[in-house]
């Protein structure tokens, strides 16, 4: 029922609206988002970046973080400001960089929330995605993507018929 409001409102605004059931589904649950996306592109629309293709990372890295999250500066660990150069040598220089910080603000300070301005923005490690076509910039103490072990918790949980959940830790 909730999902038919989602979509009457999506349809009486005129944009296209999915169901992702990727969790549930794997790549199969999220075709019909991936589609309804596709159908909307104009064909037409060029990606824009904020920093030139051919800038060394650094200045990716930095005009990301001035233009868009309002920094004043970058300070990079002495791993990251390797990382960066052994990803250059290597031939990985021309890739767009993707920047993991904390969703509560534009900074990498979970406790500096909204749009600050002026902060540093502060580099501890760099990734390659390669297959994706990226570098991973990970600022602060953000966790990136953690894995699910081979038994997650959830698996033990249960409801009984008279409503007792069990499981729980």
């Amino acid at each position: 029922e909730e999902m038919d409001v989602i979509y009457d409102v999506c349809n009486k605004a005129g944009v296209p609206c999915a169901l992702s059931e990727v969790f549930a589904k794997g790549g199969e649950g999220g075709k019909a988002l991936a589609e309804t996306v596709l159908s909307i592109l104009d064909d037409s629309a060029e990606v824009q970046y904020t920093y030139e293709l051919d800038a060394p990372l650094t200045d990716k890295i930095e005009a990301v973080a001035t233009k868009i999250y309002r920094a004043g500066r970058v300070s990079y660990t002495a791993a990251a400001k390797k990382t960066l150069d052994e990803l250059t040598a290597l031939g990985y220089g021309k890739l767009p960089v993707c920047i993991a910080k904390t969703q509560y603000s534009f900074s990498d300070n979970a406790k500096l929330t909204g749009a600050p301005e002026g902060h540093t923005l502060n580099v501890r490690e760099v990734r390659l995605s390669a297959g994706a076509g990226f570098v991973v910039v990970v600022c602060g103490s953000i966790m990136t993507m953690p894995g699910l072990p081979k038994h997650p918790a959830a698996m033990d949980i249960d409801v009984d018929v008279h409503g007792k959940i069990t499981g729980l830790f």
